[in-house]
């Protein structure tokens, strides 16, 4: 027999959807473990009865593994499958005559998902990334020659460099966008629209002065965003059909399914999802494997003696920072979950977050531990919907990380790290760091 709904108090429920609570690493993480303990499912409803619709939370890694499996049970349709206010999944509606301001791999459930999946599937796997081994490798040299210019004259060691804005955030967006065939002169455009997107919750983030808007005013700047996104890839689809290359952004713009071109909603989305998606994630995993191994000295020169430890390194980031923080699923039947009777057309989130920092799974979660084996943490996600760029994600850093142990001697922090304020994609905005380069 199910329990009683456990419905969150409000203070916690606040805290749960807030942004800002995010950026508050520590304290975020001491709610979740309490609530895996307390209320592992617990029921979120808003104060007002108005402002988004009540969901489950589920929090425990077992839990989120099992959902994240059964793609018959919990759907990533029809409900928005990330955390959205009523207003703004109404404004999509009336913008789109979707849930979501973009339709892409995240959202489809099958028959549609696993037929687009296929789509590039292969193009992501390592056989064919390591055709692009030297050119990613050369990325990575062209990053470290700036981190370390920044760092001549002893500057770097004085005063510090910011490591997420002189590696972290261009050098993954620069191998994405050279996989879609992005101008490198639209960079720049194209970072500044993905953290429209996903950091529009952070005024640092969003350069818009966003702190002084409505909550209306930001589903605006993030609509705006993807029409900016859609006209963009717009372009490089026509291009790519007259002129295809072996690059993915000729897969898509050429691809077929059922022997249809797609949509151009639908292969608007898939441009965006790879476009964003493809690089602020890695971005938030590289910046904390460097913080963890900044706080580290005697790690960093391990790692540097031995690189076979590079590998567990770079798992160990993706788990501790999981910069896809949340999912949302919605039930396709009634389904009792941990005592508590989750109904047909009910919205989950699945914290991933709380489930890669679960001691039931993780021994002394919060601790940085290059040695962690197993680790199957949860920050690529699981089953159907598994992240397409996860084999990208493990050899760009693993690539950049042996190119920095190779030109950094030593690293500190120089200053006290800042994380984004966000609920879905997140991770560090800024990195102060002293250096000394070999």
């Amino acid at each position: 027999m199910a329990d009683q709904a456990k419905v969150l108090p409000p203070e916690v429920a606040r805290e749960v959807i807030d942004p800002h609570s995010y950026a508050q690493w520590d304290s975020l993480l001491d709610t979740f473990d309490r609530l895996r303990e307390e209320a592992p499912v617990a029921l979120v409803k808003p104060e007002d009865g108005k402002l988004f619709d009540p969901f489950w939370l589920v929090t425990r890694y077992e839990d989120v593994m099992r959902i994240s499996k059964d793609n018959v049970t919990f759907l990533n349709n029809p409900r928005p499958v990330v955390f959205s206010f009523r207003d703004a999944i109404e404004f999509s509606r009336k913008a789109t005559g979707s849930n979501m301001l973009v339709d892409s791999l995240v959202v489809f459930d099958a028959p549609i998902h696993p037929k687009y999946r296929r789509l590039t599937q292969d193009w992501f796997m390592p056989r064919n990334l390591q055709k692009m081994e030297g050119e990613i490798r050369a990325i990575a040299n062209a990053t470290v020659d700036r981190l370390v210019a920044a760092g001549e004259g002893g500057v770097g060691e004085r005063e510090g460099v910011d490591f997420c804005k002189l590696v972290s955030a261009p050098y993954p967006l620069h191998v994405v966008m050279q996989i879609l065939g992005v101008p490198e002169e639209d960079e720049q455009r194209m970072l500044m629209l993905t953290q429209q997107m996903f950091g529009g919750q952070d005024a640092d983030l969003s350069g818009t002065g966003m702190q002084n808007m409505t909550p209306e005013q930001v589903v605006l700047l993030v609509a705006g965003a993807v029409k900016n996104f859609e006209e963009y890839f717009a372009g490089i689809a026509r291009d790519r059909r007259a002129n295809p290359t072996g690059d993915v952004a000729s897969v898509i713009a050429n691809a077929t399914v059922d022997g249809e071109p797609l949509p151009e909603r639908d292969m608007a989305g898939y441009y965006i999802i790879v476009a964003t998606a493809g690089h602020d994630t890695t971005s938030a995993s590289t910046a904390g494997a460097m913080q963890a191994l900044a706080k580290d000295p005697e790690q960093w020169a391990r790692v540097k003696a031995d690189r076979s430890l590079l590998p567990g390194i770079v798992e160990e980031a993706i788990r501790w920072t999981t910069p896809v923080q949340h999912s949302m699923r919605t039930a396709a039947e009634d389904v009792e979950l941990v005592g508590q009777q989750i109904r047909k057309g009910d919205w989950l989130m699945i914290n991933y977050v709380a489930a890669n920092h679960d001691p039931a799974q993780f021994a002394n979660p919060r601790k940085f531990d290059a040695s962690r084996s197993p680790n199957r943490h949860l920050a690529f996600g699981a089953g159907a919907h598994q992240c397409l760029g996860l084999h990208l994600a493990r050899m760009e850093m693993k690539i950049l990380f042996e190119t920095l142990l190779d030109r950094i001697e030593s690293i500190e922090l120089a200053g006290e790290p800042k994380r984004a304020t966000s609920t879905f994609v997140g991770g560090l905005k800024t990195l102060p760091l002293r250096f000394v380069a070999s």
